[in-house]
């Protein structure tokens, strides 16, 4: 009869033990709100200074990078990897922090079920999600951030005065043009990635490891005829489709001329992109451009990482903290 008893509550013991188990994003300080855009759920966590989280104050959107990662990607010891590539604190004292999930991509995943790039995948096609790879493009990004903060500005603990949006490498292109077409951004922040485009990034890699004759380079540019050819093409392809390489392939930079907002250019001269911002820089003083501020950092890597003596990315030697230190000081100039 024991033994009976003790496998009919078997079930409910690991039942009990898996909701134990079960994390959201509460449990790691953070607000999880959720809106609708064009039938689509959207995931926002928001992050507030411990107390104030009523306090009416701005809001700082920060826009991430590309491939579907969760938001919150947890340890072998339940805690969680940096959710802002910086630390938050910098700036809680003076904004409410928020990022938006990629689309149909958990919110909380363990990292262990991850790729190593941090990446998810369906578990029964081991590859993407399709509604996340058809949506993966520069549009549907910069409209559903658009109606994102109109959703948070109806938040009460939202000053709808200055909204600041920062993005980096991929977030950064989707920043730009959401602030060409939301009026309620006030600043932008543009991080580390190529103001004319993925394909310029794309060949000028080429062009530095590529044979004799330009044989891989020359097949880009065929490449790039068909992405004009047929740059609405949505089918999925891999990890990707012909409208997104070709979205975020247009150069930020027509979104960027366009501006009268103050606009921060943040990036690493190790980058492969540093001579694009420079050349950006050349010409925005030759255009009497005086909205933009540049800021480079000698001998950081499009992560903001140092190098070593061997020339080897310096993961220890992290620079996130000081950039975000330096977007606070630049925001605190009106």
């Amino acid at each position: 009869m024991k033994q009976t008893l003790l496998l009919f509550f078997l079930p409910l013991l690991f039942c009990f033990h898996v909701a134990a188990q079960a994390k959201k994003p509460e449990d790691f300080g953070f607000r999880h709100l959720q809106t609708l855009y064009k039938q689509d759920t959207v995931d926002i966590l928001v992050l507030s200074k411990r107390g104030e989280e009523e306090m009416e104050k701005p809001l700082f959107l920060f826009i991430q990078g590309s491939l579907p990662k969760p938001l919150i990607k947890l340890q072998e010891n339940g805690k969680p990897y940096m959710v802002f590539p910086f630390e938050a604190g910098i700036l809680l004292n003076d904004y409410h922090l928020a990022i938006i999930s990629k689309p149909y991509v958990p919110l909380i995943r363990e990292a262990s079920e991850l790729r190593r790039d941090m990446a998810y995948v369906n578990p029964e096609t081991n590859n993407f999600p399709e509604k996340y790879v058809k949506r993966d493009n520069l549009d549907y990004y910069a409209s559903r951030n658009k109606e994102v903060i109109k959703f948070l500005q109806k938040q009460t603990w939202i000053s709808e005065e200055e909204v600041v949006v920062a993005g980096h490498s991929e977030g950064a292109a989707v920043a730009a043009k959401l602030a060409e077409l939301s009026k309620d951004v006030t600043r932008l922040i543009f991080a580390s990635t190529n103001p004319f485009g993925r394909m310029m990034t794309i060949i000028s890699q080429m062009r530095q490891q590529d044979d004799s004759l330009g044989t891989a380079t020359e097949k880009q540019f065929e490449l790039w005829q068909e992405l004009i050819n047929d740059q609405e093409n949505n089918q999925v392809q891999g990890e990707t489709t012909f409208k997104s390489i070709y979205s975020f392939s247009k150069p930020p930079i027509d979104s960027l001329r366009k501006l009268k907002i103050p606009v921060l250019i943040a990036y690493g001269t190790k980058d492969i992109v540093a001579p694009f911002f420079d050349y950006m820089h050349l010409e925005t003083i030759r255009n009497k451009k005086k909205n933009f501020t540049f800021m480079p950092y000698v001998g950081r890597e499009h992560n903001f990482f140092g190098f070593d003596e061997s020339g080897k990315v310096n993961y220890d030697d992290f620079g996130w903290d000081g950039v975000a230190q330096d977007w606070k000081e630049w925001l605190v100039k009106k």
